[in-house]
């Protein structure tokens, strides 16, 4: 039997964007502003570090 992960609430903030860690800087240190999740994908292109929620998918250029 296939085991269904709960859904988590999330703020609604648009996943499609990539949001700038200066102008938004973390709610909660090392969470995610939308799920609160602590797990995260990153991956450097052009001297540019980028964040991404392995949730919900929201990420951030620090």
């Amino acid at each position: 039997m296939d085991e269904v992960k709960p859904k988590r609430e999330t703020k609604g903030i648009d996943t499609s964007i990539v949001y700038d860690f200066k102008e938004y800087p973390d709610e909660i240190s090392g969470r995610c502003d939308n799920c609160g999740n602590t797990l995260f994908k990153s991956s450097v292109k052009d001297f540019i570090f980028l964040r991404e929620c392995r949730e919900c998918g929201m990420k951030k250029s620090i």
